[in-house]
């Protein structure tokens, strides 16, 4: 049973959510590399729809989730994969066009038949971390990871 999310902050910039997935990080890292499988689990329960989809480093994945409080931008660009340990990604929270982008990075431990998932979004200022937890980053980063573990335990 995967371990529930935690989360925590190493600077006054970042966030940096954890949690312990049950499967290998082969198939957890698989889990970003299709954009039928990202829009099982990505971001906050909602329909997907996306424009653009590229798993490559300067590839751009463009879409919009539709979900309770209505449309989400979603732009980000792939910047550094790492098969199956690391991917990073600059997302634009508020289209492409958004000059203060959050540095994601994923980065995937395996440990036996579990994998560590360590998920750290890095913000341009303390100013705009704060904001963004007032926005619930903290309970949308561990969503995101909850719906990555569940697909991965139940892959269609």
């Amino acid at each position: 049973m995967a371990a529930d999310a935690r989360a925590h902050a190493d600077t006054d910039r970042e966030i940096v959510v954890r949690r312990t997935i049950d499967g290998p990080r082969t198939v957890v890292f698989d889990a970003f590399t299709d954009v039928e499988r990202l829009g099982r689990w990505w971001g906050p329960k909602g329909a997907i729809t996306t424009r653009a989809f590229e798993f490559r480093p300067g590839g751009v994945w463009d879409a919009t989730i539709t979900g309770p409080q209505g449309d989400v931008p979603n732009y980000i660009v792939w910047t550094e994969i790492v098969p199956p340990e690391r991917i990073v990604w600059m997302y634009y929270g508020m289209g492409k066009d958004d000059p203060n982008p959050v540095k994601t990075t994923l980065t995937l431990a395996e440990r036996g038949a579990s994998t560590d998932a360590t998920l750290q979004l890095l913000f341009s200022s303390k100013e705009q971390r704060e904001q963004a937890e007032k926005y619930h980053a903290v309970q949308g980063a561990q969503q995101s990871l909850e719906r990555l573990a569940a697909a991965v335990a139940s892959p269609r």
